[in-house]
């Protein structure tokens, strides 16, 4: 029986019943770290000022996957409709500013940063990392509905671009606008339009081929916040594009994955499927970019959030393998199953959780001193 280490206590603000606490506690459990203490969302989300003790390390996950959650943060309907994310966001925020004490793994300002498209592209572009052009990186050019989305694709020669919600995850309302032909126009989303007239998220992306239905949609998807990003022309694996999703721990990249799909959205639920990861590095030093530089991509734009222990980096190869772009940095990106660290990351043998946990000593140490409790 592997003895129980000591420690600061640990303390993960998630949804009991969700696989990512309970991987958490199985990573914690092999490490013979006492079990985390479980503060719900829900509790969070009702109560308010939750308070933990000045030593508590505490962990933010993600607030998905619960039906009374996602009620609270983007109101009633089911799970699958697409809206409410502005609401969800600001929910978010004030729940994270209600909490109290304890020393924080996930850095409130940086997860405001995060969680905005618009804002988060505007910091990693401003670090030079190399992310795809974006007009309304920053917030510099509002969208109000399609004629902007049209505007601004004339005005920069955007032919092909994705449009998202500012604040979405996971794909959803997610829009990948093709314009690259005399006449033609056509959008690969997951979204679709129910019986009810109410906009939901399939798991089978569909294309639309009517400019009429596609700006309907993107003139219901902008009150929430739209950001625009060019299309990056991504690299294939087996006739399938792909890109990766990396996880960074305390400034290294540790976990990685390839995700290929046969539509622009390689979102593993969407229909993507793992790719070769052995395939994609001989394919980056073959291309004279090199497997290392490419991971050191990732680490500048995790370099972006020091103050967040963990961020999954969504790295976009182009074409040929010979250079890259960040899409997105999510700070809920490390439920990536059954993985084991990179060679030479020092996280081999340990999934995503075991990893961040092994890194704690060093990233706490650097954390400023414990909130004091009001």
């Amino acid at each position: 029986m592997t003895p129980v280490r000591t420690g600061p206590p640990l303390a993960v603000v998630g949804n009991p019943e969700n696989r990512r606490v309970r991987l958490l506690a199985e990573a914690a459990r092999r490490a013979g770290l006492p079990a985390p203490r479980v503060v719900p969302w829900l509790r969070v989300l009702t109560e308010g000022g939750v308070e933990f003790a000045p030593d508590e390390v505490v962990r933010l996950d993600s607030p998905g996957e619960n039906p009374e959650v996602d009620t609270v943060l983007r109101g009633s309907g089911p799970q699958t409709r697409v809206g409410g994310s502005a609401r969800w966001y600001a929910g978010l925020l004030d729940a994270v500013a209600g909490l109290r004490g304890g020393r924080r793994l996930d850095d409130p300002d940086e997860l405001a940063v995060l969680f905005d498209k618009r804002h988060c592209h505007a910091r990693l572009n401003a670090a030079g990392v190399p992310v795809p052009y974006s007009p309304t990186s920053g917030g510099a050019a509002t969208v109000t509905g399609w004629d902007d989305v049209r505007a601004l694709m004339a005005g920069y020669g955007l032919n092909r671009l994705f449009v998202k919600p500012a604040h979405g995850s996971s794909a959803s309302g997610v829009l990948a606008i093709d314009s690259a032909g005399p006449g033609r126009i056509r959008a690969v989303t997951p979204v679709e339009t129910a019986p009810d007239g109410e906009l939901h998220n399939s798991l089978r992306p569909r294309t639309l081929r009517s400019e009429t239905e596609i700006g309907a949609l993107v003139d219901r998807l902008a009150p929430e916040g739209l950001h625009l990003e060019r299309w990056w022309p991504k690299a294939t694996q087996s006739g399938r594009s792909a890109d990766l999703r990396v996880l960074v721990v305390a400034g290294r990249a540790t976990h990685a994955v390839v995700r290929t799909g046969g539509s622009p959205l390689t979102n593993l639920h969407l229909g993507g499927r793992r790719g070769d990861l052995e395939a994609a590095r001989n394919a980056f030093d073959a291309a004279g970019l090199g497997w290392t530089k490419a991971l050191e991509v990732c680490e500048r734009a995790a370099a972006c959030f020091p103050r967040t222990l963990g961020v999954g980096v969504d790295l976009l190869p182009a074409r040929g393998w010979s250079r890259v772009a960040v899409g997105e940095v999510n700070a809920f990106g490390d439920l990536l199953p059954g993985l084991t660290g990179l060679p030479g990351s020092g996280a081999e043998g340990l999934d995503t959780y075991g990893a961040q946990l092994a890194a704690l000593p060093a990233f706490t140490d650097a954390l400023p001193t414990p909130l004091a409790r009001p």
